[in-house]
């Protein structure tokens, strides 16, 4: 016998002796735990009482302001033109072309209009003016029935931004 026939024949045996249609015990042993009056929970110990403190600087900086307040700070908006901010945080549709996009309908409450956008693996988001979509930071300024209207920013390069405007129409 070689040995690859002997460890199969040994994980049969065992799987054999694993077998067995007698789970009495088993089941005997559920029922006694189930029945078991459940232990009483220990109370919420008490929290220990912190005497007040009240911070003196004196004269000492403030650790919650940086110590060069300007060499962090990004240049003023004026400066930086019609740039995309940086410090915005990301929303989940600015990761895909605009063109892999589709508005796929509508919602309305009230005065408020949403699109309905199916991302390119099929989730379905709703967003509305102010959201952003696309990778070069499209803002939507206006959702209709029909479509979807968005300002991006495109860099011309050397920090230039420009604003061209565009849309998205209803998928049918």
């Amino acid at each position: 016998m070689s040995p690859t026939q002997g460890l199969a024949l040994a994980a049969a045996l065992t799987l054999a002796a694993c077998g067995g249609d007698d789970m009495r015990d088993l089941e005997e042993f559920a029922a006694r735990i189930k029945a078991r009056e459940p232990e009483p929970i220990d109370p919420i110990p008490e929290s220990e009482r912190l005497d007040a403190f009240l911070y003196e600087p004196d004269g000492r900086r403030d650790p919650f302001v940086p110590e060069n307040p300007g060499a962090d700070a990004l240049p003023v908006t004026a400066e930086r033109g019609n740039a995309p901010d940086p410090l915005r945080r990301k929303e989940e549709l600015e990761q895909y072309a605009l063109d892999s996009l589709k508005m796929v309908g509508t919602l309305q409450q009230g005065e408020r209009i949403w699109a309905l956008i199916a991302a390119p693996a099929g989730q379905l988001y709703r967003v509305s003016t102010g959201n952003y979509l696309g990778r070069n930071n499209g803002r939507i300024t206006g959702v209709t029935e029909d479509g979807i209207e968005l300002i991006e920013l495109v860099s011309d390069g050397d920090d230039d931004w420009r604003e061209r405007s565009t849309a998205i129409s209803l998928s049918q």
